[in-house]
């Protein structure tokens, strides 16, 4: 199954990019118009790149981040290696509530810096919209504008298929990607697994596509 991503699953942050006057005003922030605006990288105020947890470290030295160091540098390393960039960025960016967003325009994905802190809230937003990326990846390549679901849909467990569809039920349409994404959120490793299958460009052998999915690479010539 393939769909473009909508703004609602639009993700992270040493180096600060250039500084300048957002083009907002004070009652358009914390909404969808300023994470657009973030994700067009016209709005660059107090967002930052970041590599690894090294970086976490550097912005939020008394959180414990040994428990989690390992396997968020792995996922960050597959990210570059596969062209994603990760920001931290201000929370006046997001709607509220909102965490991260993975944006598969640009493939930039930026995380709230104001619930970064807590490690196990980082990893399970890096893991969720990290698997919208190797959503992004199995629907044919990083560089495009679609996602294709990795799992079929009766191989995720039940918990995650009530929670997406309680989570997003006015947004039916969206339920498929984000049930396996909830469940990849909670899962060590999964993500992991999925973003270093795209890396290494063995998306289709290590993850049988479904067969819609299976129809359209085959149509668009990434698979015979």
């Amino acid at each position: 199954m393939l769909k473009k991503l909508i703004a609602s699953l639009v993700v992270a942050g040493a180096v600060v990019l250039p500084a300048q006057s957002d083009p907002l005003k004070d009652n358009q922030y914390f909404s969808n118009h300023s994470m657009g605006c973030m994700l067009l990288k016209e709005c660059t105020d107090g967002v930052e790149k970041i590599y690894s947890s090294g970086d976490l470290r550097a912005v939020y030295p008394d959180s414990d981040w040994s428990p989690i160091a390992a396997e968020f540098d792995q996922i960050m390393l597959a990210f570059e290696q596969i062209g994603v960039d990760v920001h931290l960025a201000d929370s006046k960016y997001f709607p509220v509530g909102h965490r991260g967003v993975y944006h598969t325009v640009s493939n930039h994905f930026y995380l709230n810096k104001a619930f970064m802190h807590r490690p196990s809230t980082l990893m399970s937003v890096v893991r969720h919209e990290g698997w919208h990326a190797a959503q992004d990846c199995m629907a044919g390549t990083i560089d495009n504008t679609l996602i294709a679901i990795i799992m079929d849909e009766d191989k995720v467990p039940q918990i995650w298929q009530d929670i997406a569809s309680r989570t997003y039920a006015t947004m039916p349409h969206a339920i498929p990607w984000e049930k396996e994404a909830f469940w990849a959120g909670k899962t060590q490793g999964m993500t992991q697994a999925a973003l270093e299958s795209c890396a290494r460009g063995t998306m289709w052998t290590d993850y049988e596509p479904t067969p819609m999915t299976r129809e359209w690479l085959v149509e668009n010539g990434y698979i015979k």
